[in-house]
């Protein structure tokens, strides 16, 4: 119970830090990296994720989940990454966000960061 009441403490406290970004009461830099910078991060960190493969699936959420079996939270996490890397196509970018969003709503873990982003 202990640790229920905690997440949720944190889901609030997320909420708010987007909220307030988005409001613009918090500035924040957000990077933006290219496909390359990402690439050599993800080799730094023996990461075995091929970001092109993602970017050129029809459906990047599903491979994702689907073939690439990624956790929610990683799911989040690489949407967020490709959607601040400057050279993907914007409107790739807009469908892969809405695509997660739409995801992640359906299984009941509500991303206040990528919410953030729309």
């Amino acid at each position: 119970m202990e640790d229920f009441i905690l997440r949720e403490i944190d889901k609030i406290g997320e909420l708010l830090f987007y909220l307030a970004r988005k409001l613009g009461i918090y500035k924040e830099d957000i990077p933006t990296f290219t496909v390359a910078d990402v690439k050599s991060e993800f080799k730094h960190a023996e990461l075995d994720i091929d970001l092109d493969a993602i970017i050129g699936q029809k459906y990047p959420i599903s491979y994702l989940v689907e073939e690439q079996k990624v956790t929610l939270k990683a799911l989040e996490a690489l949407t967020d990454i490709i959607v601040h890397t400057s050279d993907i196509d914007p409107q790739k970018k807009k469908e892969i966000l809405d695509d997660a969003v739409r995801y992640l709503d359906s299984k009941g873990y509500i991303s206040f960061r990528l919410y953030s982003l729309r």
